[in-house]
């Protein structure tokens, strides 16, 4: 009776337009009837156009159609052909809660990255801060270590290069063209294979070194010549032997020697000698501070570097001489000073004696005491006897004047050399002193 009471009361209150009367009797129906199947005979019945309506979709649609925003829960039919509620809503917040969660993780995840820690970081560094007070003692130790390690590496490595001087062969080398020809041997241009660095390889022989009885002078050619480090001076940048014979490793000169190109030119003006006696002049007055006597200062052993500067090359009659006088007849015979001749001792001074010989050289062409003969040779350096052509300037004979004196002692020192006004007013370099 309740049943059909309720059912039949809808349509009379739609016909008479009383919808809400309807609604509130409706809601009084949920509360009170607990019979499910009246409640949804009520649903069913419900004429009311903004209420829920069917919308016949199967499962697959059902499921594969997105979930809107702001729509109210609506009904499916199932496969069982009944009406069921289907938690829409539910399933919206969860997805939309599961949304928000995503969300917010992903809008929180960027901010541990972000400077946030140094916010919560300074209270925690108050106790850091006391740590780095208290560790200078530690790291000045571990700078002090770290600098003894440091020394050791580079004494470590300053011994094997030192032991790798010792242990070149002609193996390590490319042989090149012949550069020049001497007495006991050849120079040859060669190529250090590693590096790559070209430099010049003297060649002599042992046999013709002990005939002669030179070795002593090879020795002393090579300790000297090897601790020398100047720029107008050649480098020696060690030595290796075999069976028969000796190699010196030198530094290349690509201008070849200097008597070479006196012989095309015949001779130099007054600007080019005067650069080469100021180089001169400083290269041995560096010698002369080490208490190295060279004693065999000519054009032969003079070469150009790849700037045409000059280089000392060929120290084989020079000599260590701290404190004593020799007298050894050494050189050659044209720039041999009086004392040497006479048979008396000598001292640097003798390279004073050749650096005014050479200038003479330079500017004429040919030595100042050059004769005929050995003893007429002998005869004008013992007495200081040469001329001036004319076309030599009254500057460069008074420097040249200075140079060639008797007595060593009246020789115009190298320092004042540097400063002759004839050097200063042709010259076009500075002493290495002065740069």
């Amino acid at each position: 009776i309740y049943s059909v009471f309720f059912f039949l009361l809808p349509i009379f209150f739609h016909n008479l337009n009383l919808t809400l009367l309807y609604r509130e009797i409706k809601g009084i129906a949920c509360y009170s009837i607990t019979n499910v199947q009246l409640l949804f005979f009520l649903k069913v019945a419900n004429p009311v156009v903004d209420g829920p309506k069917r919308v016949p979709v199967s499962q697959n649609s059902a499921q594969s159609r997105p979930l809107n925003s702001g729509v109210q829960p609506q009904r499916v039919l199932c496969p069982s052909n009944f009406a069921q509620r289907v938690p829409v809503q539910s399933q919206k917040s969860s997805s939309l809660s599961n949304q928000k969660l995503s969300n917010s993780q992903t809008t929180q995840q960027p901010r541990p990255k972000l400077p946030v820690q140094p916010t919560a970081g300074p209270q925690v560094p108050s106790k850091n801060n006391e740590k780095p007070q208290q560790a200078p003692v530690p790291a000045k130790s571990s700078e002090a270590d770290s600098i003894s390690k440091q020394k050791n590496e580079e004494s470590t490595k300053k011994k094997k290069e030192e032991t790798k001087k010792r242990q070149w062969s002609l193996d390590d080398f490319e042989i090149g063209r012949p550069l020049g020809k001497g007495k006991f041997g050849n120079v040859y241009l060669a190529r250090e294979k590693q590096s790559k660095f070209i430099l010049a390889l003297k060649v002599l022989f042992k046999a013709q070194l002990e005939d002669a009885g030179v070795e002593h002078q090879l020795r002393r050619e090579v300790e000297i010549q090897s601790h020398l480090r100047h720029p107008n001076i050649l480098r020696l940048y060690g030595y290796f032997h075999d069976v028969t014979r000796v190699y010196l490793i030198l530094e290349y000169a690509p201008r070849g020697e200097v008597f070479k190109e006196l012989q095309k030119l015949t001779k130099f003006d007054e600007q080019r000698t005067a650069t080469y006696i100021t180089e001169l002049a400083d290269a041995l007055s560096y010698c002369h501070s080490k208490s190295v006597i060279h004693r065999d200062i000519k054009p032969e052993n003079l070469l150009l570097g790849s700037n045409g500067e000059l280089k000392i090359a060929d120290f084989g009659w020079s000599v260590h001489a701290p404190s004593s006088r020799r007298s050894t007849l050494c050189g050659t015979l044209d720039y041999l000073p009086p004392e040497m001749i006479e048979g008396r001792t000598h001292d640097e001074k003798v390279d004073i004696w050749s650096l005014g010989v050479l200038c003479y050289e330079f500017l004429v062409g040919k030595p100042p005491f050059e004769a005929e003969t050995y003893q007429e040779t002998y005869r004008a350096i013992s007495r200081v006897e040469f001329k001036y052509p004319l076309f030599v300037t009254e500057g460069a004979r008074d420097l040249i004047s200075k140079l060639l004196k008797h007595n060593p002692f009246h020789r115009l020192p190298l320092k004042d050399v540097l400063v002759h006004p004839w050097i200063t007013a042709n010259s076009t370099k500075l002493p290495n002193d002065r740069k």
